[in-house]
């Protein structure tokens, strides 16, 4: 797991959670969260496209492990990868959008680039 951050969670439950932000993520193009969690899953998805570039049964089965749904994987695979094949990393795009209005925490938008 990339980064120290424990968000308040205990490992399963974190673990759970970036799962299905990546998921998420991938599926829709653009999720809005906290900061931290932003750079969190920011880490992930950009393992993520990563090993899907290079397409191999292997690279199949270490992205199906993480992600939750295995017709995100096809489009992972089949749509998002080749997109980035000539880039090196920077997949995805963190801008700041101020306090969250109940308790001031600072949102995101995490996106593909």
């Amino acid at each position: 797991m990339p980064g120290t951050r424990k968000l308040g969670r205990t490992t399963a439950q974190r673990t759970a959670m970036l799962r299905a932000m990546v998921t998420f993520l991938l599926e829709n193009g653009k999720i809005e969260t906290t900061v931290t969690r932003a750079k969190e899953v920011q880490a992930m998805a950009e393992k993520m496209i990563t090993t899907a570039k290079n397409d191999t049964l292997h690279n199949r089965r270490l992205v199906l492990a993480f992600v939750t749904k295995e017709d995100v994987t096809c489009k992972l695979f089949k749509e998002i990868a080749p997109k980035y094949s000539e880039r090196n990393g920077g997949y995805t795009r963190v801008t700041k959008i101020g306090p969250r209005r109940g308790d001031g925490a600072e949102m995101a938008i995490i996106e593909l680039v």
